[in-house]
């Protein structure tokens, strides 16, 4: 007879410009930003490895938390500009045509890319926990903020750069912020790009925590997301899914969503496990999804 053989689960596949870990026992996944002697500035390629290593880790049945961090001394510069190639790719293929209204239609889908690329964060089913060090600027910003929940080193800089750069951000700080800071102080630093340290970060809920160092910030971020993982992964997701709806509606539309959640999920395996734990005196152990 043929015998059934554990399949162990395969690496995670490489990208140019990221990198992504996933570890079996706590089910964290990381995605880190892999561009360093750059800032991490986002590119054209990182632009598509963002949401296909999101897609994966939202895919792996072992991942039930996901965390994003960078290499080196900065999260993110932003987009990258250090060209005019660089700053071409940006902004995207240009069709072969002097239409006006087809080139606009054509930067318009462009632009609703680039969008989708950190709206994978959000769209994610896992939460994301952001890990911000240094400089988190312009792009970066968009990026922590389509994020479940972040953190971020003393040293951390947050800026919304574009009107600098004579551009009105789209990416989503515009629309995510407010809805974090407040609609006047999410305004007051889109119009001036002036830079908030850790401090203000944490005061006005830009940040959940402030760590002293990268490697504090790193251990940090770890134990919440492990601690978060043990936890029945149809809960975790039904509450980021619960959250991120209540987020664009009304009070009662999120109401009648929760409902309609719970009245499929309640009855799961999950909270027969919870409550054996529990009165058991013993960890919770549930299964993939």
């Amino acid at each position: 007879q043929r015998q059934c053989r554990h399949m162990e689960p395969s690496p995670p596949p490489t990208f140019k410009t990221v990198v992504v870990d996933v570890d079996r026992t706590t089910h964290v996944g990381t995605l880190r930003l892999n561009r360093p002697a750059s800032s991490n500035a986002i590119d054209a390629d990182m632009w598509l490895d963002i949401p296909n290593a999101v897609r994966y880790l939202d895919e792996d049945d072992g991942v039930r938390v996901v965390v994003l961090r960078s290499t080196g001394k900065n999260f993110c510069g932003g987009i990258d500009v250090s060209s005019p190639e660089a700053l071409a790719g940006q902004l995207g293929q240009s069709p072969a045509t002097d239409c006006a209204g087809r080139k606009a239609e054509a930067l318009y889908r462009h632009i609703r890319r680039l969008q989708d690329s950190f709206t994978a964060l959000e769209r994610c089913r896992k939460p994301v926990f952001c890990a911000v060090q240094g400089a988190c600027f312009g792009g970066g910003v968009d990026m922590a903020l389509a994020c479940d929940v972040r953190y971020c080193t003393a040293d951390a800089r947050f800026c919304i750069k574009e009107v600098d750069l004579a551009i009105t951000a789209d990416i989503g700080t515009l629309q995510r912020l407010p809805k974090i800071v407040g609609h006047g102080v999410a305004t007051e630093l889109a119009l001036t790009a002036r830079e908030v340290t850790s401090d203000e970060a944490l005061r006005i809920g830009l940040v959940s925590g402030v760590s002293p160092s990268a490697e504090a910030l790193e251990t940090r971020v770890a134990q919440v997301a492990a601690a978060v993982a043990a936890k029945s992964p149809l809960a975790i997701q039904g509450t980021k899914a619960a959250m991120v709806h209540a987020r664009d509606h009304s009070v009662p539309e999120g109401l009648e969503y929760v409902a309609m959640m719970n009245a499929a999920r309640l009855t799961s395996s999950d909270l027969t496990e919870a409550m054996g734990a529990k009165f058991g005196r013993r960890k919770p152990v549930f299964a993939k999804l």
